[in-house]
């Protein structure tokens, strides 16, 4: 009897904005252990698509949520980005799985799209790859949320995980827009709701732990990358049954040992 060969995923993640290649919060570090135990030596966290100060992060998803941008290959962020999910790929059978938090929703959505668009020609990955978004900027009534649909329907981007995970309490909930304007409009609410009729504090710039911006909060937890594996993995099951399984024991685990530091 000839043995299937079992499917190969890679798993890549665009963290948000206050990483750095070897520097996280709560969330994205835990994160990226979850996934480390997933899939091993097949999961790469994006590099090289950090700013030095995490506000120029920011500044750069506000600039970018709207469309995609003209002539990916020649911009920093993304030609950085796409190098480290195409190189020496040349129709690959395995299948991409694109995973994003925060502003880093923005570049992964970037990158999306414009590896779609050279996939059409050059076939890096012969199946179609997925993508996931967390707790973005990004408006669904974008031109840059409806690129990404548009490849879908083309046949090259598979699944495309938004709604399950964006945080309902979370004012930060596509303020991208349709326009800079809007967007950067938006971002000044968030920074003085004291001063917007759109947002309520606290204010964005709040990191404290308790009472610091909702987004700010989750960014400190490990819930938020315990709900991100159970959304991606075990709900949508993103990459099959196995690792739906692999991944109900990886939340078991961190249970147990949670419960071992308590008791």
């Amino acid at each position: 009897m000839i043995m299937q060969e079992e499917q190969k995923y890679l798993v890549a993640f665009f963290a948000g904005g206050e990483t750095r290649d070897n520097l996280f919060n709560i969330f994205t570090g835990s994160f990226i252990k979850f996934l480390s135990q997933l899939f091993e030596e097949n999961f790469t966290l994006v590099k090289g698509i950090y700013f030095r100060f995490p506000m120029l992060n920011v500044i750069w998803a506000l600039n970018n949520a709207q469309k995609p941008v003209e002539n990916p290959e020649k911009n920093k962020i993304t030609s950085a980005a796409f190098e480290q999910l195409a190189c020496e790929k040349n129709n690959s059978s395995d299948i991409l799985i694109i995973l994003s938090s925060s502003s880093g929703g923005i570049v992964a959505a970037q990158t999306a799209c414009y590896l779609a668009q050279e996939n059409l020609k050059n076939s890096y990955y012969i199946n179609p790859f997925h993508v996931a978004i967390g707790t973005s900027f990004i408006s669904k009534k974008s031109d840059l949320f409806l690129k990404l649909l548009e490849y879908q329907r083309k046949g090259v981007i598979g699944k495309i995980i938004f709604d399950d995970l964006q945080d309902k309490e979370d004012s930060i909930n596509g303020i991208g827009g349709q326009s800079r304007k809007e967007a950067w409009s938006n971002a000044f609410g968030l920074m003085f709701p004291f001063i917007s009729k759109k947002f309520k504090r606290p204010s964005f710039l709040n990191t404290n732990h308790e009472k610091g911006h909702y987004h700010r909060r989750r960014s400190q937890t490990v819930q938020k990358a315990k709900d991100f594996i159970e959304v991606i993995f075990l709900k949508n099951e993103l990459a099959g049954d196995k690792y739906s399984e692999k991944a109900a024991a990886v939340l078991r685990l961190e249970d147990k040992r949670v419960q071992n530091i308590i008791n």
